[in-house]
C-alpha cells in the first residue's frame, strides 16, 4: 500500500481506479480517461495533485540561495509572481523541474515532483548549508488543480465575494495568498486554470464544493494526455539526470543573464553551447496507420537511426497519435521520419511543440513549416 493523500476516500467514493504513482495511491481515472480529457478541454476538471511536494523557503539569504540553486532567475519575480525552472546538478543535467512562487522579498514557495521529492529535498538541504535560509516541507497542506475553459465561471460561483476579484484577475504565473489559501494561475494541461494549495483539514469541503458546481474529477491518465498535447515535459520521461535543459526543449528556462550570476550547472551548459547541442526534443505526429507511439520506440530519418521517443500516446483532441522524441539536432522541423513499431517503420512528421493550445491544433504538417498555426 502506498501513501495516501487526504482525498483518498473521496476518490473511492467517485469510483476511481487507483494506481501507484510516485509512491502514492492515486486515481488513474474515474471510469473513462477519454471523457475526462474532453471534460478539461471543453469544460472544467479537478485533479488531486497533493502527492507533489510543497516547500517553503525563508531567510535573509532566500533570494541568493534560489539564485544559485535553480537555472532560471528569481530576480525576475515580484511579489505574487511565479516562474517555471529546472534544478540542475553540476553536469547541467535535470534533477527536477519545479515552480517557484515569490511570497515576500525573502520568502518563496516551491512545488516539486512527487517521484523526486526525497532526492530534491536532500539536494536542496545540502546546498542550503552555505546560506542563511530555512526549508520547511509543508506536509500539512494539500493541492488541487482546477483546469478548463469554464473554470473562471465555476470559481466565481463558490468563491467568497472578496476573493472573486483577486482570483479572476490573475494572469498566468501569478498568484494570490489569503490566510492559509494559496491560489495560483498555473497548471499542467494547456488550459486556463488554477492550482490551489490549502490546509489538509479543508480537503473534503473544497472537493465537495468543486463537484457541486460541476467541476468533475479527473485522473492521472487524462493529465498525461493533456500535458502531452500541450507540449509539457514529464520528469523521468522527457528529462532526467542524463540530459540538460538545452536537450529538452527547455532552453527558455535557463537565464544566462546577467553574466555574473552563478548557478549550479552553468559552466556545463555554457560548454555545451560552445561545442554545439547535438540533440533536440521535438514533437512527432503519426502520419501512417500502424498503432500508437510509445516511449523508447526508435526514430529513423534518411535511413539512419536518429533518436527515440521519450513520451507517446493517443491525443484525443487530435484523434491521432503524438509523441516527444529526442533526436539528432540536424533533423529539421517539418521533416518526415519513421517510428519503429513492432519491427515495422511507420511514417511520422517532426513538428514544433506544442501540439494543442486552448483546445485547438497549433502545428502544420506542411513540409518545412517552422511555426504554429495562428
Amino acid at each position: 500500500m502506498g501513501k495516501r493523500t487526504p482525498f483518498y476516500d473521496l476518490h473511492l467514493k467517485s469510483h476511481a481506479k487507483m494506481v501507484d504513482f510516485g509512491g502514492f495511491d492515486m486515481p488513474l481515472h474515474y471510469g473513462s480517461q477519454l471523457e475526462e480529457h474532453h471534460q478539461v478541454r471543453r469544460h472544467a476538471g479537478l485533479f488531486d495533485v497533493s502527492h507533489m511536494g510543497v516547500v517553503d523557503i525563508a531567510g535573509v539569504d532566500a533570494t541568493a540561495y534560489l539564485r544559485y540553486l535553480i537555472a532560471n532567475n528569481v530576480d525576475r519575480l515580484s511579489q505574487g509572481q511565479a516562474l517555471y525552472t529546472c534544478m540542475l546538478n553540476e553536469a547541467g543535467c535535470v534533477i527536477d523541474d519545479l515552480i517557484v512562487y515569490k511570497v515576500l522579498d525573502n520568502a518563496y514557495r516551491l512545488v516539486i515532483n512527487a517521484g523526486t521529492r526525497d532526492k530534491d529535498l536532500a539536494w536542496m538541504r545540502q546546498v542550503a548549508l552555505a546560506f542563511s535560509v530555512e526549508l520547511n516541507e509543508r506536509t500539512d497542506l494539500v493541492m488541487l488543480a482546477i483546469q478548463g475553459p469554464e473554470v473562471k465561471d465555476k470559481l466565481n460561483r463558490f468563491l467568497l465575494a472578496e476573493q472573486v476579484a483577486l482570483v479572476l484577475q490573475l494572469k498566468p504565473f501569478t498568484f494570490v495568498a489569503k490566510k492559509d489559501f494559496f491560489i495560483a494561475r498555473t497548471g499542467y494541461t494547456g488550459e486556463a486554470g488554477y492550482e490551489v494549495i490549502f490546509p489538509a483539514k479543508d480537503a473534503k469541503t473544497v472537493w465537495d464544493a468543486c463537484l457541486l458546481f460541476g467541476v468533475k474529477p479527473c485522473g492521472l491518465g487524462a493529465r498525461d494526455t493533456l500535458r502531452l498535447e500541450a507540449g509539457m515535459n514529464l520528469y523521468g520521461n522527457d528529462m532526467d539526470e542524463t540530459v540538460t535543459p538545452l536537450e529538452s526543449n527547455l532552453a527558455w528556462t535557463v537565464a544566462f543573464l546577467p553574466n555574473e550570476r552563478q548557478f549550479i550547472g552553468r559552466g556545463a551548459l555554457e560548454a555545451q553551447l560552445q561545442r554545439g547541442v547535438s540533440r533536440q526534443l521535438v514533437g512527432l505526429v503519426l502520419e501512417g496507420k500502424g498503432g500508437i507511439m510509445r516511449q523508447h520506440q526508435k526514430v529513423w530519418h534518411d535511413g539512419r537511426e536518429v533518436g527515440e521517443l521519450t513520451s507517446g500516446g493517443y491525443a484525443p483532441t487530435l484523434e491521432t497519435s503524438i509523441g516527444f522524441a529526442r533526436i539528432a539536432a540536424d533533423v529539421k522541423i517539418g521533416a518526415q521520419c519513421q517510428v519503429e513499431m513492432r519491427d515495422k517503420l511507420v511514417l511520422a512528421r517532426v513538428v514544433k511543440l506544442p501540439f494543442v493550445r486552448q483546445g485547438k491544433q497549433v502545428f502544420s504538417l506542411v513540409e518545412g513549416f517552422e511555426g504554429v498555426v495562428k
